[in-house]
């Protein structure tokens, strides 16, 4: 049985450290070019080299996106890029389109090419034919069933990844034209309006200007939002099934979204691998998934075609139940206090959940705060304010957060 790769999304270099210290054995990333995430923070060349420095020092490979469907100037400055993410000594770059493929194998033959979910790979001949066109790795179109992706396994002779978790496109493999129709940003050089989450009626043609409401919920309908995929619960049939790299949406997601994902699946697949006739499904995985941001979820293709319900969200379009309010960065040894960067408003006397990067959560009751000037203070109200609690040391990248 071969473990798993767990592969984590790193939107900025923050994102990348917090993916790392809670347990994630890859990151990806987007550079300031030829990426589908230009709403991520993306990175710029010197930041690449450092993560790509800071990853590989924890034994963590990093892989650095250049997925867009490229038009014929885009070409021009992608063989000095491909050249710099080389020298960045990344360990592989994620494409869609033929042609960046066939430029990154002319400029860079040494380096390591996966083939993107929105190259939409549905069948095992595809994958062969990527497989001998230079792709090492085919990222699975997320419209595959389980028997589907096996036959892959059986046929294509080539390391497969799947989407296990995270937000899911009502558009083909993720190629989206909604948002370039409506708004001139094209979704497929990456700069999705996400249109899909947008609200719509409909409109007889007989009768314009008349707008008929789908009521669903005293906020309208989401007829084209998906709900979030999450496979955990079935990490087994998809480790016999010979995926060997787990992959979690959310490059544009809070660190805390990646700090309670990347640790839920990090602990399933770890059981799993442990002792798998003994593994079953622990509840406090879905606890941390669901203390993060997310929709309704679904298991999407995977057991066939979905039933309707996933294709939307029948309630309020995010469930937030808990807010993240801090950031462990360190511990001053000289004033015997752990140091809290503040990302919500909290107050002294709150009880908080203590979320680390391993082990169980426990809860603390905040006894009281000091500024950096040494001020006593009873709330945190500034977004990143520096604090001092007068805690117990705790890890770096360990989370406060407290229920909504």
């Amino acid at each position: 049985m071969v473990k798993p790769e767990l592969l984590a999304p790193a939107g900025d270099p923050e994102k990348l450290k917090v993916a790392i210290a809670y347990g994630a054995d890859a990151v990806y990333i987007g550079g300031k070019k030829f990426g589908l995430r230009a709403g991520a923070g993306n990175l710029t060349t010197e930041e690449i080299r450092d993560c790509a420095n800071y990853a590989h020092a924890r034994g963590v490979k990093i892989y650095v996106t250049v997925n867009i469907f490229a038009h014929n100037k885009d070409l021009e400055e992608l063989p000095d890029y491909l050249k710099t993410l080389q020298k960045c000594q990344v360990d592989a770059v994620i494409i869609s389109d033929p042609g960046v493929l066939a430029v990154t194998r002319d400029t860079v033959p040494g380096l390591s090419v996966h083939l993107s979910t929105q190259a939409n790979t549905t069948n095992w001949q595809s994958a062969r034919f990527w497989a001998q066109a230079g792709v090492e790795r085919i990222v699975l179109a997320r419209e595959l069933t389980l028997e589907e992706i096996k036959e892959f396994h059986l046929k294509a002779k080539v390391d497969l990844e799947c989407f296990v978790h995270g937000a899911m496109c009502i558009s083909y493999s993720g190629r989206c034209l909604l948002s370039n129709y409506f708004t001139g940003r094209d979704a497929n050089k990456g700069d999705c309006a996400q249109a899909c989450r947008w609200r719509y009626t409909l409109v007889e043609e007989k009768r314009p200007g008349l707008y008929l409401p789908i009521i669903e919920e005293d906020r309208g309908t989401y007829i084209l939002s998906s709900q979030d995929l999450c496979l955990i619960e079935y990490i087994p049939e998809l480790i016999n099934a010979g995926v060997i790299s787990f992959k979690i949406e959310g490059r544009m997601k809070s660190v805390h979204y990646v700090a309670g994902v990347v640790k839920a699946y990090r602990e399933a697949i770890d059981t799993f691998i442990s002792a798998p006739e003994k593994y079953k499904l622990n509840p406090r995985w879905l606890d941390y998934i669901s203390k993060v941001s997310n929709r309704d979820f679904t298991t999407g293709f995977l057991f066939g075609h979905p039933a309707q319900p996933a294709h939307y969200t029948t309630e309020k379009l995010y469930r937030r139940d808990y807010s993240f309010v801090g950031i462990v960065r360190g511990y001053d040894r000289q004033k015997k206090m752990t140091v809290v960067e503040q990302r919500n408003r909290f107050f002294a006397g709150d009880e908080v959940e203590i979320f680390f990067p391993h082990g169980d959560s426990v809860t603390l009751v905040v006894p009281t705060m000091y500024d950096e000037e040494g001020n006593e203070v009873y709330a945190a109200p500034h977004p990143q304010q520096i604090l001092y609690l007068p805690v117990a040391e705790l890890p770096p990248y360990t989370m406060l957060r407290k229920p909504v």
